[in-house]
């Protein structure tokens, strides 16, 4: 099977979209992230929804779990308004050129090209490009549908 195969329409943000927006289309879809496309018109980077939370909250809660539990579910939504004054360019981490590899393939790749750029991008999400179009992404839980076998034994 190859990447083209595999690949389905995905939504596709641009670095100016609203973050709040984005979250809205990954909670609503219940997707792992969302391609974030450059001016090119070509992906610029995958955001996962993790860094959404990240993003939104605050690192002393992060390193300090016990800090979550004084949270009640009114703090919790103001918490998520962040996202109304972000865009998706504020949400992205910082780049490390050196390290940052896209998770990307054309169209030829193999399934288990797609899983080894999984694995060493982190992504539960890779794009497929031919022609420098974007024709749709892979999520993570199709490779694996389509990579183990249709009848697993049971544990």
């Amino acid at each position: 099977m190859r990447a083209r195969d595999l690949a389905q329409p995905f939504p596709i943000v641009d670095l100016d979209t609203d973050a709040l927006q984005a979250a809205a289309t990954m909670g609503r879809h219940d997707l792992p992230g969302l391609v974030v496309r450059g001016a090119d018109g070509l992906p610029l980077t995958v955001i996962p929804a993790s860094q959404v939370l990240r993003f939104v909250i605050p690192a002393y809660v992060q390193e300090d779990p016990h800090l979550a539990r004084v949270y009640d579910e009114r703090a919790a939504d103001e918490v998520m308004h962040k996202l109304a004054a972000a865009t998706v360019a504020d949400v992205l981490p910082k780049k490390h050129p050196d390290t940052d590899e896209l998770p990307v393939v054309d169209g030829d790749a193999t399934g288990i090209e797609v899983a080894a750029l999984m694995a060493r991008t982190r992504s539960p999400i890779v794009v497929v490009v031919e022609d420098k179009q974007i024709i749709g992404a892979i999520r993570i839980g199709a490779l694996l549908g389509q990579m183990l076998p249709s009848d697993p034994p049971t544990a």
